[in-house]
């Protein structure tokens, strides 16, 4: 059994992948907020506690795949899986676990773990030409080709940045759910209504804005694959996406481990 571990400015998820005669199955997941200085000893107290509710013993986890966007976070996942597991892990990107797809852009180096995850896992589940969307602390677009080769993408704030850097900078509008507007009327008829409006619909336009200009960029017919949290929600509203997968990240460390032992 694997233990992926998919390491965010926001989160950590922990998730234990089976693999079988038809591919990998996510057995289950857990989610913790992210604490560089959370020890390995912290970690496995509470990790260890999930798995023993879920009847697994921690002597079934034969590897970790680490994908990790915060490298203070490095050194403590390590040692958890060397204590508490008696594993080497392997981290997304480096090692045996390096990357097996073209990275065409300026700066091939700078491509985030999770991002890279996301193109190697959506050209698994559907192929072609693809736009891959991540709601994340900032909200990502990735170009992947029919080749499985990452184009370059797009970097925008996430929209619960957004929220706190509008609630924080001013010093009377309210903090209020992310959620959408209850009608379709863009035009709020008191506070509350004008930011939900403007956070959603304006979260909304700019995907649909942006996603536009790529397909016409690429030139060719493109499937938009989304992921995140706030995915399905805005899916409500946009006839934008072709498919949701909300483990899409995890998905890809589950797709990199298996590469990693063949190799």
């Amino acid at each position: 059994m694997l233990l992926a571990i998919d390491v965010g400015n926001t989160n950590v998820v922990f998730a234990l992948v089976e693999y079988g005669e038809r591919g990998h199955k996510i057995r289950t997941r857990w989610r913790i907020a992210t604490e560089p200085r959370r020890t390995a000893d912290e970690y496995a107290v509470w990790l260890v506690q999930l798995m023993a509710i879920e009847g697994i013993d921690r002597s079934q986890v034969s590897a970790v795949m680490i994908g990790s966007v915060v490298p203070r976070a490095d050194h403590n996942l390590t040692v958890l899986a060397q204590k508490y597991f008696g594993v080497e892990p392997m981290f997304a990107g480096q090692g045996k676990a390096a990357w097996q797809f073209e990275i065409d852009v300026e700066q091939p180096s700078s491509l985030g773990a999770d991002r890279a995850l996301n193109c190697i896992a959506a050209h698994a589940l559907i192929g072609g030409d693809l736009i891959v969307v991540d709601f994340g602390t900032a909200t990502k677009f990735e170009v992947v080709d029919f080749n499985g080769a990452y184009k370059g993408g797009i970097i925008a704030p996430g929209i619960n940045l957004s929220l706190d850097a509008l609630v924080g900078k001013t010093a009377k509008l309210p903090r209020i759910a992310i959620a959408a507007p209850p009608t379709d009327g863009v035009i709020g008829r008191n506070t509350e209504s004008q930011m939900q409006i403007g956070v959603y619909w304006g979260y909304v336009a700019m995907m649909e804005g942006l996603i536009g200009r790529m397909k016409e960029e690429i030139g060719r017919p493109v499937k938009v694959l989304a992921t995140g949290g706030l995915a399905v929600l805005f899916d409500e509203h946009t006839q934008v996406f072709d498919m949701i997968e909300p483990e899409l990240t995890l998905h890809g460390l589950a797709i990199l481990a298996k590469q990693a032992k063949a190799a």
